[in-house]
């Protein structure tokens, strides 16, 4: 969330950036709320201290008759600390409330817009759309075909939104897990297998609702714990309440997890087969850094996310996405959107992965600190994450961009080491 101070001597920057990114956050509120916790905390202090005062004077009163005066003043001042005490910690909760509805500020060049339909086209990747002498299907009709994907049984396990992968698809799965690893050890990401669940203090300390009519989180009832929605919650809790030195900054992680999301509202066929389902394997990157190297490692996150689908081969493009689209905590956030040539009518580009610069808007609301040697105090870390590969997405790139006429699939050359073959024909 954002810093109390910031909000109080940029009121206007902040309501302007609520506009942009279409969110309702009530900033006069907040002032008001906060300009009535400062009052009483002023108030407090002055109790606090004529209490102390009175304190120190029953032991010097001249008499008996004096000394239970001053008693009596000081049960009275004790009770008027206790009732104002009591009213700022309401306050602080209401205050806190309200505060965390406040989205992150904006990077300056992030596009202005309600939804996706603003995001901003950058750049290509290596591979060029291909172009096909027969009529393309997609990966539902693909996996059908090769027996690949059962959505029907996993419909009946699990209900709609689950689904089998079979045969070579578990192959490729582990395939793409194993590639990205390979690529993100060799860039100093530290490899690790993140818990599937988290208590939901570390889920609304990285931006996610884990209650409500609007979140997309599994909660587990009786607990405080909810089902990941990517390894980007855990990681993100790695350094909760923790303060690490500024010499071991930059902090890279891979996270390898399963995630769950309820896509409440999800419809239509551009959400088809694969592409919005309740559970997936995902490895997701994440970064702890001092404020002055997040844009950089901004940068090199999506280069990895590029070097990534450059490797497979997959026509994507690298879009800048636009305010409305950006959630709370992400200061600005690219896309990698995929071509995919069974979506819609005649191939359409699909999000594959993002990768998201929050600035210290996390790691204020998980207490994630870091300290400079010789410098008193301590300071927020900056945090960022990133898809490395969110394994349903990347296997409709691969199984549509790499279809032959005959219903095989071309296995990426990155990939045929861990598959152990060059195509997927029908068994």
């Amino acid at each position: 969330m954002l810093d109390r101070k910031f909000i109080i001597d940029n009121v206007d920057a902040v309501k302007l950036n609520c506009e942009r990114r279409f969110v309702r956050a009530d900033v006069d509120r907040f002032v008001s709320l906060e300009a009535e916790r400062k009052q009483l905390q002023n108030e407090l202090e002055q109790l606090q201290s004529e209490a102390n005062a009175t304190a120190k004077q029953i032991g010097q009163a001249a008499n008996a008759e004096e000394r239970d005066a001053k008693k009596e003043i000081g049960r009275q001042l004790r009770e008027q600390v206790d009732t104002v005490r009591t009213k700022l910690d309401g306050l602080e909760s209401e205050i806190d409330a309200v505060q965390r509805t406040i989205p992150n500020m904006t990077h300056p060049s992030a596009p202005i817009g309600a939804d996706d339909q603003s995001n901003l086209p950058l750049t290509n990747g290596k591979t060029p759309v291909p172009t096909y002498d027969f009529k393309a299907i997609d990966h539902v009709e693909l996996g059908e075909s090769l027996d690949l994907i059962d959505f029907e049984s996993g419909a009946r396990v699990a209900g709609a939104g689950f689904y089998f992968l079979k045969n070579d698809a578990v192959l490729l799965e582990l395939a793409l897990q194993q590639y990205a690893l390979e690529l993100l050890i060799a860039a100093k990401f530290i490899p690790t297998s993140t818990p599937d669940l988290a208590r939901n203090s570390i889920l609304q300390g990285t931006g996610y609702i884990p209650r409500g009519n609007e979140t997309q989180i599994y909660s587990i009832d009786g607990t405080d714990l909810s089902l990941v929605a990517t390894a980007e919650i855990p990681l993100g809790g790695l350094f909760a309440n923790q303060t690490v030195d500024a010499e071991q900054l930059p902090l890279r992680y891979c996270g390898i997890s399963h995630c769950f999301r309820t896509e409440a509202g999800a419809a239509g066929r551009a959400s088809r087969g694969l592409y919005r389902v309740h559970q997936f394997t995902k490895v997701e990157m994440f970064a702890f850094t001092l404020p002055e190297q997040s844009e950089s490692m901004h940068q090199e996150m999506l280069e990895m996310e590029c070097k990534i689908f450059d490797g497979l081969e997959i026509p994507y493009r690298v879009v800048d996405t636009a305010t409305g689209d950006l959630g709370g905590p992400a200061y600005r956030k690219f896309d990698l959107e995929a071509w995919m040539p069974g979506r819609g009518n005649n191939g359409e580009y699909g999000e594959v992965t993002s990768t998201s610069n929050c600035t210290d808007y996390q790691a204020r609301r998980l207490n994630a600190r870091y300290r400079t040697k010789g410098e008193k105090g301590t300071k927020f870390l900056h945090t960022l994450n990133g898809t490395a590969i969110a394994i349903s997405r990347a296997l409709i790139a691969i199984m549509e961009i790499h279809q032959n006429q005959d219903k095989s699939i071309n296995v990426p050359k990155v990939l045929q080491k861990y598959v152990g073959k060059k195509i997927i024909r029908k068994l």
